[in-house]
């Protein structure tokens, strides 16, 4: 198959690329013709300096060439050897040379000599102009071997060229045993460039196409050997596929700047207000460019280890939501350290702690955010097809604030507390799957980030079902495809190539692998907001919320709605259940029970009812029954006598 390479290099694609590599070609011409001019006095001065040593190798090179003088050593070993016919055919040879020649460096003198009496003549300047010349070649003549005459404006170890030989030499290093067969039976062709290599951005980018068998992900485990290999600091050496071509398409991208160091400067920081439609400005590639995360239609999990940067880029997205003042903003902060406390004056609901309270509280608001979803749905279905062609919100349908179908971003921090609960997490996460499978379209979002991604702490309904993850540094395969997806390691998506610690200790933090947010999965660079600057967003965030009067709940001072503590589980079902009724059928209990309290158990399933009696000690048990056509049937239930021997104790 032929694969036309593109007519646009990859540099003039966008004005952006353009513009950063012009500037940094201009940037380092400049730098080199001023590091050069400045320095002229001195180079003029080396060669006045060496300009009698370059005279005396002038006048030697001249005199032996005349007179045959590199001849003379084989001449002289002629007669040690008593070889007269050699000799004489030598001198001959001599003689001949010395007879064309030095009439020929008569003429050369006499020109010499002629020019010199001209330039005698001439006006003052013309005779330092070429007293200057005559200078320079006898100095550069005069030249010693170790001491070159200009000196390197620009040190190779920061901007050296990438070449194919530095990547080949590289690449060798690793160890893998693939490429080192490869390049043992084939060096030319074991390593294919498919491309030159160019600038790209503020570095250089090699595309390549591994030998047979290698893939992608082997390198990606010797990033750290490459960085050796290249000599430049882990932070700058970028290695990531091109599955969309095979897995042994590599793309090397090599910086000018390590990335650990660089600071993300997030636009808004000085953003007088923001359109979630456009997405939130969350941070910047390696190649320094930015980039959007969608929110609208999305839903976003974050994962890392702790002190990797994951509140901060939590702190991201809250503040380009409350910066729409159209956005409902609701924020959950399960680990009590108060990281999200600027954005309290702007949200309808908030909570920050760890304690059964502020859980039950998280737990609240996913029920409540669930029955929005149901709200919506039948709200966006009753809207005209003029209006909602799509049946999706759109900024035109958000806008009508009557219609309550704007943005709502809910943000749950740590939410691993929240769903490993024992009384509150089984419920908390179907609830949370509820609203990830359908609030997409209905303008309602869900972003969850969690420290601990395992099973118990992160239902898979949830992480199978967002759209968009980010993964910083996390310790091992299982964790990094509980964030980024299955295959994810196995594909060469690692967020454990990234180095622990802060960026001041050369460690990764705030950086991490973007997924389903752009079409290729990108290593970012979270946007760093610290509280002070956090502050002020929420300030100009609420004062525009003020003005247009769309403050609600929590940022009024407005008692929260509880739902949690509303009802009792065990004396509910005890109440539905008579007491003549050994063991009844799960599905018989919920029936009764959404009779009972529609609100608070209308929608439940048979898992869900299983899922919540778990924390009571109760487990469901195989129970005998009939159908309502007369069958008998094996189903699951409970055993009314444990339900209530656990509620007495309960109350006890």
């Amino acid at each position: 198959m032929r694969t036309s390479r593109p007519v646009v290099p990859l540099w003039l694609r966008s004005r952006a690329d353009a513009v950063q590599t012009l500037t940094w070609v201009g940037k380092h011409y400049a730098h080199v013709v001023g590091y050069q001019l400045a320095r002229t006095p001195m180079y003029a001065g080396r060669l006045a300096i060496r300009s009698p040593r370059g005279l005396a190798r002038l006048v030697g090179g001249m005199v032996r060439w005349t007179f045959d003088l590199e001849g003379e050593p084989v001449r002289v070993a002629t007669v040690r050897k008593a070889d007269p016919e050699a000799y004489l055919k030598l001198s001959r040879q001599r003689d001949s040379r010395v007879r064309l020649r030095v009439p020929v460096m008569l003429v050369v003198l006499v020109t010499l000599l002629i020019a010199a009496l001209i330039v005698a003549g001439q006006p003052a300047a013309l005779q330092w102009g070429a007293l200057a010349v005559a200078l320079a070649a006898l100095g550069i003549l005069g030249k010693p071997a170790d001491r070159p005459l200009i000196e390197r404006a620009v040190l190779a170890s920061t901007v050296e060229k990438l070449t194919s030989d530095i990547v080949i030499r590289a690449l060798t290093t690793l160890g893998i045993s693939g490429i080192t067969q490869a390049m043992s039976k084939n060096p030319k062709d074991a390593i294919r460039f498919v491309a030159p290599i160019t600038r790209d951005g503020p570095g250089w980018r090699a595309d390549l196409d591994l030998p047979h068998g290698v893939t992608v992900g082997d390198v990606l485990d010797k990033r750290d050997r490459m960085s050796g290999a290249l000599r430049r600091p882990l932070g700058c050496i970028w290695p990531e596929g091109d599955s969309t071509v095979h897995e042994g398409r590599l793309i090397l991208w090599v910086g000018d700047k390590d990335l650990s160091r660089t600071v993300v400067k997030s636009p808004l920081v000085k953003a007088a207000s923001h359109d979630v439609f456009k997405g939130i400005p969350f941070g910047a590639d390696p190649r320094g460019r930015a980039i959007t995360v969608p929110i609208i239609e999305q839903n976003i999990l974050i994962g890392s280890q702790p002190g990797q940067g994951k509140t901060a880029s939590v702190r991201v997205l809250a503040s380009g939501a409350a910066l729409d003042a159209s956005t409902e903003l609701w924020i959950h902060e399960l680990k009590g350290t108060g990281d999200l406390d600027p954005h309290e004056q702007n949200c309808h609901r908030y909570i920050s702690g760890i304690e059964d309270e502020a859980i039950a509280y998280a737990a609240d608001s996913l029920t409540l955010l669930r029955k929005e979803v149901m709200r919506r749905a039948a709200a966006l279905k009753a809207l005209p097809p003029d209006l909602c062609p799509d049946k999706k919100v759109t900024r035109a349908i958000a806008d009508k604030r009557s219609l309550g179908l704007h943005p709502l971003v809910a943000i749950f921090d740590e939410c691993q507390n929240l769903f490993a609960h024992e009384e509150y997490g089984a419920k908390a996460g179907e609830d949370a799957e509820f609203i990830i499978k359908l609030g997409r379209a209905l303008g309602v979002v869900l972003v969850l980030a969690t420290q601990r991604p395992d099973k118990r702490s992160l239902p898979t309904g949830i992480s199978a079902n967002v759209t968009i993850r980010f993964c910083l540094r996390v310790a091992g395969q299982l964790e990094n495809d509980m964030i980024l997806g299955t295959s994810s390691y196995q594909n060469g998506i690692r967020a454990t190539l990234f180095v622990p610690g802060p960026p001041d200790k050369g460690g990764d933090a705030g950086t991490g692998y973007l997924v389903g947010a752009t079409p290729m999965p990108k290593v970012v660079k979270s946007g760093y907001l610290d509280t002070p600057t956090t502050q002020l967003i929420a300030d100009r965030a609420h004062a525009l919320r003020k003005a247009s009067g769309v403050l609600t709940g929590h940022a009024l001072g407005e008692t929260p709605e509880q739902l949690t503590p509303s009802y009792d589980l065990l004396a509910d079902i005890l109440a539905v259940v008579g007491a003549s009724e050994a063991k009844v059928w799960n599905e018989t209990v919920i029936a009764r029970l959404a009779d009972l309290r529609p609100e608070v158990y209308g929608g439940w399933e048979v898992e869900q009812l299983t899922a919540m009696l778990k924390p009571h000690g109760i487990k469901t048990v195989q129970v005998w029954g009939t159908t309502q056509d007369g069958k008998g049937a094996n189903r699951r239930g409970i055993i009314r006598e444990e339900v209530a021997e656990r509620s007495r104790g309960a109350a006890s």
